[in-house]
């Protein structure tokens, strides 16, 4: 089978399908075999794709224009801060990059441009990249516009609709007078919004097909702050001091460490599941053990229904562990408690919080941050 000569995780994808419907992340043979039944209802008559899963890959979308005379204008780099696997549309993200070495987001631009030209595209390309150490993979290549599009446009004052439209009319991308390397004094954040406290009993925990419903988009002058102002938008509050709780799947028990030792220098208390204490107290941070669901009350949800609980950090390791943890994710929710199910975010959240605790944020209209007239 392929997926054994692959290497699980794999990816389960059905042909010509939008939002990602009906895409996984196979762990063994069993999800295989079941997310593929709903695949092939899916695709049809077309072949379903079982791709290798780069796990703690960094994903990156790039916006490009090219015109009739091979020119090429990268319109805008964004860094996914959710890890590879999560669907694009459902991943707040970053522009400019906001970790990647600049050596890195050379080649992106490089080859972004290298692929629109051997393309012969005309406006619009989307190129969706994922960067797992310091090598770079291409997930998919879109010669159209992305949904990423009016972020970028907001984000970069450049009226790249406009512009991609009047090149696939005829124009040339040197009557613009764009700016490859303009280089921007602030930072924009896009997060996604979910429409999950409106469905009951429904699962929050992301993965390959989009759930969201929206998104908002946070500017400021680092991305700390821009990132606080993105989950402010998107009605997610952050606490500025009480008590996280973090459960985290064993790879990322040592992130959990740095991000426990950062909230405990702000104040904060920490609570923990068995596994993930332990890991935080040989590392020398005290916490308080509570219990997981299955294992009895009081437990862990007892603790956020009462008020005890104020931050939610909590990743899983797939199949069994995901159904497991279901009940601290729904909980959350619904005491609109502020709860990240990846590492990534969650270390996006704890940078926020720093900010949020180092003082007030500005508030300046969108055009301030531009001099660009198209």
């Amino acid at each position: 089978m392929q997926a054994e000569r692959i290497g699980y995780p794999v990816v389960v994808r059905p042909s010509y399908v939008l939002g990602g419907r009906a895409m996984e992340i196979a762990h063994n043979k069993e999800q295989l075999l079941r997310f593929g039944k709903e695949a092939v209802k899916v695709s049809g008559e077309n072949p379903i794709l079982i791709d290798q899963y780069l796990a703690d890959a960094i994903e990156v979308d790039v916006d490009c224009i090219c015109d009739a005379d091979g020119r090429v204008y990268v319109a805008g780099v964004m860094e996914h801060i959710e890890e590879a696997g999560i669907h694009s549309g459902d991943s707040a993200c970053s522009l400019p990059p906001y970790s990647l070495p600049p050596s890195i987001v050379t080649e992106l631009k490089a080859e972004t441009e290298a692929m629109a030209k051997a393309l012969k595209v005309r406006g619009l390309m989307n190129v969706q990249y994922a960067v797992k150490d310091g090598e770079i993979f291409v997930l998919e290549v879109n010669p159209r516009a992305s949904r990423t599009v009016p972020f970028v446009a907001k984000a970069t004052g450049v009226a790249v609709a406009k512009i991609g439209a009047r090149v696939m009319a005829g124009a040339s991308l040197g009557e613009f007078n764009l700016d490859d390397d303009a280089v921007y004094r602030h930072v924009a954040v896009k997060e996604a919004v979910f429409p999950f406290n409106r469905f009951p009993n429904v699962d929050v925990i992301l993965g390959p097909e989009m759930k969201s419903t929206g998104e908002v988009m946070g500017l400021d002058v680092s991305f700390e702050r821009a990132f606080l102002k993105a989950q402010l938008g998107a009605g997610v509050k952050l606490p500025a001091s009480g008590t996280a709780f973090i459960s985290v799947k064993d790879s990322d028990k040592a992130a959990a460490v740095t991000l426990a030792r950062r909230l405990v220098d702000m104040g904060f208390s920490i609570m923990a599941t068995s596994g993930t204490a332990a890991r935080l107290r040989d590392a020398g941070l005290a916490c308080q053990v509570v219990n997981k669901v299955l294992e009895g009350r009081p437990h862990c949800v007892d603790s956020m229904k009462s008020g005890d609980i104020q931050l939610v950090i909590n990743t899983s390791g797939g199949g069994q562990s995901v159904a497991d943890s279901f009940d601290i994710r729904r909980s959350a929710l619904t005491n609109g408690i502020p709860h990240f199910t990846t590492a990534a975010g969650a270390r996006a959240a704890v940078h926020a919080i720093a900010a949020l605790r180092a003082g007030t944020l500005d508030v300046a209209p969108l055009q301030a941050y531009f001099t660009h007239s198209f």
